[in-house]
């Protein structure tokens, strides 16, 4: 599996960025731009819907304004929110290229695919247009991001073949899980021999904060931060070609590089200890949501969903108040309320977990509104 000039297997998300206030802080992220570089990687992925829609023009002035554009690999993605026919796809990706301050993309994915939106994809002849950004030299490499079951994904993938590469949610919580089907996606992606871009190996930062148990088991290893199992996890397995860590301070970056630069697969020790973390988070019974932010964009009441979620995880892993200070007097001050959600359903159209999100608000709601 060989792409031109892609030096290593672990990309930079720009889903996730270093933040000043509202506004990604420019001075860290071109820090981080800097160093990932320095040391030998050069794969970035970004949406126009990334960071509120401030992904694309960050990396215009930290990344490819700043370094000699072969000296990097770009990704970027065609997203459903933004057309309604075809005629509408190249104004859209010309603005794309703009934002981003390039000529070309390395890679051009369509976005967040599953039954419903690909169906759109169809209608509008999106795979049809990007294929012809391609043949006009405006993309390297063709491909999609995909949020659905394994049956779907095999259908897109007879369908159009043209596809190079495959991005898929896969870490070792959701390997196995029904609801999202790593492990058959990947089979799919190995069976008709796609290249593997993994999105989410640490779940949204929920595989960097353990609940107390599963940290003792991985500190017991006395090996490396709790994120690099969920790293090197994703990473070891055959056909994963790029391994994406949306990375928001230089800590995490360093941390990173550190396992990622001369990387070696997990041994039997570490994936025993794995597979114990796994029954750990299971038996919590957490809301798997990994904070993309998808369902939030169209909410009529501004309900923080992502964030009301992690308050009622963070109460069944810790018990104590901050959970419930969180919900009060941060994330419901100028947002919605759970309690305020009108169930128009927007949000699981939008949600690439397919979680219930109507009926999880209710239960948000019972444990913080009594």
């Amino acid at each position: 599996m060989y792409f031109e000039n892609v030096k290593k297997n672990f990309g930079f998300g720009c889903m996730r960025l270093p933040m000043d206030g509202e506004k990604v802080d420019c001075n860290e992220f071109s820090q981080m731009v800097d160093t990932f570089l320095e040391n030998g990687f050069n794969y970035f992925d970004t949406a126009h819907m990334y960071v509120e829609g401030q992904s694309e023009g960050a990396l215009k002035k930290c990344l490819t304004s700043r370094h000699p554009r072969e000296s990097y690999i770009l990704t970027d993605k065609l997203s459903t929110p933004y057309f309604n026919s075809q005629e509408e796809i190249r104004p859209f990706f010309e603005s794309q290229l703009e934002e981003c301050g390039v000529d070309y993309f390395d890679f051009y994915l369509m976005h967040a695919q599953n039954a419903e939106i690909y169906a759109k994809y169809k209608r509008c002849h999106a795979y049809e247009t990007a294929l012809t950004f391609k043949a006009e030299g405006k993309i390297k490499h063709f491909g999609i991001s995909f949020h659905d079951k394994a049956s779907v994904l095999e259908q897109i993938l007879i369908e159009y073949p043209q596809i190079e590469v495959v991005q898929i949610q896969f870490n070792y919580v959701d390997y196995d899980d029904p609801a999202v089907e790593s492990r058959k996606c990947y089979e799919v992606c190995r069976k008709y021999h796609k290249p593997i871009i993994v999105m989410e190996p640490v779940r949204g930062g929920s595989l960097a904060n353990l609940p107390d148990q599963a940290k003792k088991v991985f500190d017991a290893l006395n090996g490396g931060s709790h994120a690099s199992y969920a790293l090197r996890f994703a990473a070891g397995f055959d056909g994963i070609f790029m391994v994406l860590s949306g990375m928001s301070n230089m800590e995490q970056m360093n941390d990173n590089i550190s396992f990622m630069k001369e990387f070696k697969p997990l041994s039997d020790e570490e994936k025993e200890a794995v597979a114990k973390v796994c029954g750990i988070f299971q038996s919590q019974n957490l809301i798997p949501c990994t904070a993309c932010r998808y369902c939030t964009d169209g909410c009529p009441k501004h309900i923080l969903i992502p964030d009301l979620f992690a308050c009622l995880n963070a109460k069944k892993m810790f018990r104590d108040w901050n959970a419930d200070y969180y919900y009060s007097d941060v994330h419901t001050v100028h947002n919605g309320k759970a309690s305020d959600c009108i169930k128009c359903g927007k949000c699981e159209k939008a949600c690439p977990q397919h979680l219930e999100i109507r009926k999880l608000l209710e239960n948000v709601a019972s444990e913080f509104e009594k």
